[in-house]
């Protein structure tokens, strides 16, 4: 079957006259920076209001948020901060960034999300955060981390990087009573290039974290009072206008992924060797930031192959993340008091999935029926090469 045609995908990212209205509408108003503009504001209540939550503070990317998110909750120097280890580095990054050690844990084999046990066992003394990472739009077992937490005393921060618009039954990202950082990196699922946002469920800690995001400065300060530490992470306002349409277009972006991934995962277990990413159903809206798969078994070397094949035929196809602790950034600053193999073999799950996890842009499902058919066809095709 290797003359299949090459499937065209919807590019991303999308945008039309929404963007260049709102881009227009940041430029005239003649003050480009959230100090001075409207539409920073306007986009932080868009969002808050979108997540169900009281507050949002939009920040300049999803690493900073992170950043943000962890400083406000505390974490610094001799903390600890446990992350899923299958993972994007900025989740382990962030914690070590503050002087904080990230402590990997292992994840769920099926929907590659934090396992809870595995959290529970790594609490210590130390221990500020938990940071579960919605992976792919699919929410992690908040109820579980829910109770772990507040049985320990320390605090959730959702790395809701991949679920812009996810409910967990029937609840919103921000209803659920902890704080969350989003990204608007280029690939995500609405975009400015970059950007980033954190929900918090109180203005206190908004207001904590106004103030680290502004140099330590106020809102209204005209006598440079620093009244903290931090930094700028202040988002301009053409970003912001940009995500504000971008927001518009999340619904109905989100509701055909809904509709695809169904028949696309369930042609992928149709193909020998291939595993979809499982759902939890109380994850009851999956915004589907990746669709993934696993092939067991196959090597790193000939994943690589896979991956490169199903790109020449028009695929956007990805390896998934390294392993943190398989980073060399991750041991250069705040590492556990373990080796490498020594976190491997804790996390026999992660070791596993980050070899042989393979992931599609989400801009696949944005395709047709048909195209779900050609996806599977050409995997097949590529598998048996």
């Amino acid at each position: 079957m290797s003359d299949l045609p090459a499937p065209e995908f919807p590019a991303w990212p999308q945008f039309g006259d929404e963007e260049r209205t709102g881009l227009v509408r940041a430029l005239e108003q003649g003050q480009w920076w959230r100090v001075g503009g409207d539409e920073v504001d306007t986009f932080e209540a868009e969002f808050a209001a979108y997540h169900g939550a009281p507050y949002a503070l939009a920040v300049t990317n999803g690493t900073h948020a992170l950043e943000v998110a962890l400083e406000v909750l505390g974490v610094g120097p001799g903390t600890e901060v446990i992350v899923p280890a299958f993972t994007f580095i900025s989740s382990s990054l962030a914690a070590q960034r503050l002087g904080a050690v990230a402590v990997p844990v292992d994840v769920d084999p099926d929907t590659y999300c934090v396992d809870p046990d595995a959290v529970a066992a790594a609490i210590t003394p130390r221990t500020r955060v938990v940071m579960p990472v919605h992976m792919a739009g699919q929410f992690a077992d908040m109820d579980a981390l829910d109770k772990i937490a507040a049985d320990a005393g320390v605090a959730l921060l959702q790395d809701a990087a991949h679920a812009h618009g996810a409910r967990w039954q029937g609840k919103r990202v921000g209803e659920l009573g902890s704080v969350a950082a989003f990204s608007f990196q280029n690939g995500k699922l609405m975009t400015a290039g970059e950007g980033g946002a954190v929900l918090f469920p109180d203005e206190e800690s908004y207001e904590k974290a106004f103030l680290v995001h502004s140099c330590g400065r106020p809102r209204t300060d005209r006598d440079y009072l620093h009244r903290t530490t931090g930094s700028n992470y202040r988002m301009n306002e053409f970003s912001a206008a940009v995500l504000r349409a971008q927001l518009s277009r999340l619904d109905g972006q989100i509701a055909l992924r809904e509709q695809r991934w169904p028949l696309l995962a369930s042609l992928l277990a149709e193909i020998p060797g291939v595993v979809p990413q499982g759902r939890d159903e109380r994850g009851d809206r999956n915004p589907h930031y990746m669709a993934m798969f696993r092939v067991p078994g196959i090597t790193i070397e000939r994943r690589r192959a896979v991956v490169d094949a199903l790109i020449a035929r028009g695929i956007p196809a990805f390896v998934a993340f390294r392993a943190i602790y398989r980073c060399d950034g991750f041991w250069l600053a705040g590492a556990p008091d373990e080796t490498v193999e020594q976190i491997a073999a804790r996390c026999p799950n992660t070791e596993q999935i980050h070899a042989d996890c393979i992931w599609l842009h989400h801009r696949t499902l944005l395709g047709t029926e048909e195209q779900m058919h050609l996806i599977a066809a050409v995997l097949a095709d590529v598998l048996a090469g």
